[in-house]
């Protein structure tokens, strides 16, 4: 199912998507279900920039795993991201190929975060592609075009989502955003955030630069948090004060989700704690969906 099919607004039904990092090896055992209730894993690319295993072959697993534990009925809705900074043109389109074989439908697409010069004594920054560009790419192989403007055997048929950071300057993003759309994004994913007006401030600074209205979907990224865990999003304050003394972040959670709710957002980006050494707390995540009635 495309994730702009799952999508209620209409009628007021939280759609929740829940970022998963994949494993750091291919065994089995290090395979970790993704135990919560939401209505997408969404296989994150690389966290980190360690070696984990690809996306779109996990988000695959993920999505047949059930089946193959005796579940019939038991496929996993999807969503894999893809990154242009490592792969350059054939590459990346020839995994979007590959992800259409294994019966993927929906791709996230962002850049990667930058290597450091530490890191670039190691490894290559390809960046062929940028992310609006690559969006534009997927948008074309949809209608049959390799990057070449070759004929594909068969359309790819991709839900396409891409990614904003409301911390930074409005109108960059809301610019940006603009861009992604244009470039044929069907759906946006925003970083965490922990100030609904941050939304609205979105929406009005994107009509006003465009003259649109930003009538597709967008995830506002809700991020659980733990006292000890690692934080990469720009928290407040008075959160961090109420980690300290010891209060639950799914508590926490639980009542930004209420304001998002009050505030007439229904798409959710959930993001499950992270752990010193990359490790993630599924059960935290499915505590607040639990408590936002998805169980």
């Amino acid at each position: 199912m495309k994730v702009t099919e799952r999508c209620f607004e209409s009628t007021g039904r939280t759609t929740f998507i829940c970022d998963y990092s994949p494993p750091r090896g291919g065994a089995t055992e290090a395979f970790v279900r993704p135990s919560v209730d939401a209505d997408f894993i969404s296989v994150a690319y690389n966290p980190g920039k360690a070696v984990r295993v690809n996306s779109a072959m996990l988000a695959a697993f993920i999505r047949y795993d059930g089946r193959h534990n005796g579940d019939h009925n038991g496929e996993r809705e999807v969503t894999f991201t893809l990154a242009t900074r490592d792969m350059n043109k054939l590459a990346l389109q020839s995994v979007l190929l590959g992800a259409q074989l294994l019966g993927l439908e929906n791709v996230v697409v962002v850049q990667g975060d930058p290597f450091t010069q530490r890191d670039l004594q190691r490894v290559k920054d390809v960046g062929d592609y940028t992310a609006t560009g690559l969006i534009a790419a997927i948008t074309g192989m949809n209608q049959g075009t390799d990057y070449r403007e070759g004929q594909l055997r068969a359309p790819t048929g991709f839900c396409i989502g891409a990614t904003l950071d409301l911390t930074r300057d409005i109108q960059q993003e809301a610019r940006l955003a603009h861009r992604k759309v244009e470039a044929g994004a069907h759906f946006l994913i925003t970083q965490p955030i922990f100030d609904v007006a941050e939304a609205q401030r979105l929406k009005e600074t994107y009509a006003e630069l465009s003259g649109q209205e930003l009538d597709l979907p967008v995830f506002f990224g809700l991020q659980v948090l733990e006292k000890d865990g690692i934080i990469f999003s720009s928290v407040p304050e008075q959160v961090r004060r109420e980690l300290d003394q010891d209060r639950s972040g799914v508590d926490i959670a639980l009542e930004l989700y209420q304001r998002f709710r009050e505030a007439g957002l229904n798409n959710i980006y959930l993001v499950p704690p992270i752990r010193r050494g990359g490790a993630r707390n599924y059960a935290a995540a499915q505590a607040v969906l639990a408590g936002a009635g998805r169980t």
